[in-house]
């Protein structure tokens, strides 16, 4: 299970790494992830419209074994973005550390 908003800094950080397809997308969350996170078709979908929507996705169609896919690529505002959520998420994660203890180390 997902926190609320860790879908989408999921999304722009594996888009990061550089252009990617929504397949692809899911299945590198999965894996980046020790198969704890998996993206279904019914979150990943609406979530990449909605990043595009706030101009944090841009995409471009490209070919690839003789079908069309919808690569995803971060804009100037995704990346300020994504470091935006990646402070938060740190900041959040080092009050929860602070109540769990060091008995709850993060790895």
């Amino acid at each position: 299970k997902l926190f609320s908003g860790t879908l989408e800094m999921l999304i722009l950080e594996v888009i990061s790494a550089g252009p990617s397809y929504g397949y692809e997308i899911a299945q590198r969350v999965i894996g980046q992830s020790g198969e704890r996170f998996e993206l279904r078709e019914g979150s990943l979908y609406p979530a990449l419209h909605r990043l595009q929507r706030q101009e944090l996705l841009a995409h471009e169609w490209r070919e690839a074994d003789g079908r069309k896919r919808k690569y995803y690529k971060l804009t100037a505002n995704g990346r300020k973005a994504l470091e935006q959520k990646k402070s938060e998420w740190a900041e959040f994660a080092r009050g929860v550390q602070g109540i769990l203890g060091d008995s709850y180390g993060m790895a």
